[in-house]
């Protein structure tokens, strides 16, 4: 939702404990997403193989028809009854900032689900989630043997130092931003050297600067891809992880796994919602050449 003011002109700051507002929001756009849609549709979009593992409410069957419409593998997700699905209400306003309601709903079920330990499951993720969720699932990874990518994001803040140490032990890969690798380190009292250390590769976007690879002693410096036109940055970096998958999936190098992450959140920033973009093989390596001066191979 939009509102087509300021939020800073309709608040009163001696009056905020009995604060009784209301916004006009003649806009408002309803978009599908959470961490793991995104994720694999963006998977989906570049031809890598994804299922979202996560627990929906009753009111999933638009969802539902939207991930099927574009090919998705929805064998993992859970429908509980008589609970909704996750869902955020966003108000911004003319100078963006924003106010956020956000209802769990059957998220909060989504330890009910179990990782898959018969072999089907080749490569995961731990994403923001049901607190439990989160903890159960970085077991289960690791007890199973399948190397997973540890994507705390706005869930981060639910940890303490040593439940985040234990996600660094079992992951094998580490994605953050600028903000939460400081409050990772924060946290565990861990420097940047020390988590990568325990991992394979720990990965660290910087908005608009790229992202620094840190893997194997070494920091691979990935660029930024130029972009048209900045939009909406919501969903960014679940598109980056997605590029991250892929990489992963087909074998890459970490500096051309960087390059295709960082310029699927340059396509995706271009857009409205978190899953109206789209591309094609041909258009993608096009574009990754211009942006990086570089073929895909």
């Amino acid at each position: 939702m939009v509102f087509n003011g300021q939020f800073k002109n309709e608040i009163l700051p001696d009056q905020v404990h009995i604060l009784n507002v209301a916004f006009l929001v003649p806009e408002l756009r309803r978009e599908f997403g959470g961490c793991a849609g995104n994720i694999a549709y963006n998977l989906q979009l570049l031809g890598g193989q994804g299922a979202p593992m996560a627990t929906a409410g009753q009111d999933f069957a638009p969802y539902a028809k939207w991930i099927s419409d574009k090919g998705i593998d929805d064998r993992y997700i859970k429908i509980i009854d008589g609970a909704y699905t996750a869902q955020a209400y966003i108000t911004t306003d003319m100078d963006d900032n924003q106010i956020t309601a956000f209802h769990p709903g059957a998220m909060n079920h989504a330890h009910e689900q179990t990782v898959p330990a018969d072999g089907s499951v080749t490569l995961g993720m731990v994403s923001p989630d049901g607190r439990q969720a989160m903890i159960d699932h970085a077991e289960q990874f690791a007890a199973a043997g399948i190397p997973f990518i540890f994507d705390p994001g706005q869930g981060l803040p639910m940890f303490g130092g040593e439940e985040l140490s234990r996600f660094i032990e079992l992951a094998t890969y580490v994605t953050v931003n600028d903000y939460e690798s400081q409050m990772l380190k924060e946290r565990t009292g861990l420097t940047t050297e020390q988590i990568a250390g325990q991992v394979e590769a720990l990965i660290v976007t910087r908005g608009g600067e790229g992202s620094h690879i840190h893997t194997d002693g070494q920091l691979i410096e990935i660029p930024s891809a130029p972009i048209e036109k900045v939009t909406d940055p919501t969903g960014c970096g679940d598109a980056f992880r997605a590029g991250l998958i892929f990489g992963l999936q087909q074998g890459r190098d970490w500096a051309t796994t960087g390059r295709i992450a960082s310029l699927m959140g340059a396509i995706k920033i271009e857009q409205h919602g978190t899953q109206n973009h789209s591309l094609d093989r041909e258009s993608f390596s096009l574009r990754y050449e211009s942006a990086f001066a570089q073929q895909l191979d």
